[in-house]
């Protein structure tokens, strides 16, 4: 249940940013688009790792792996997420990438 937790908080978070950032982008385009998204991705990733461990759901000494796998399973998921705009869900579930990508590199026994 631990890495549950840890892997939805970091999906919604993530997905808040990238929405937000989709938002921001496209009135000026479908590349701006792409770019608002990945950059506030990548900042909400970075919130969510330091939200995940003053929570105390995940280990502190570990946060620096947890968000160097979770920006690559982002740099994964947000060109495949590109390829989907058309479908609504799809975009979205890939975003649970970014959770496993954090347990992966925090490791299953850094989720408190």
């Amino acid at each position: 249940m631990r890495i549950l937790r840890v892997i939805v908080v970091a999906w919604l978070i993530t997905a808040c940013g990238t929405v937000m950032g989709w938002a921001i982008g496209r009135p000026f385009g479908r590349q701006q688009l792409f770019l608002g998204a990945v950059a506030l991705g990548t900042l909400a990733i970075l919130v969510a790792v330091r939200v995940l461990a003053t929570m105390g759901w995940l280990n502190v000494d570990r946060r620096r792996g947890a968000s160097i796998c979770a920006l690559c399973a982002f740099a994964l998921a947000a060109p495949l997420a590109a390829m989907n705009l058309d479908q609504a869900l799809v975009p979205l579930l890939l975003l649970s990438f970014v959770g496993v990508g954090m347990i992966l590199g925090a490791g299953p026994s850094a989720a408190q």
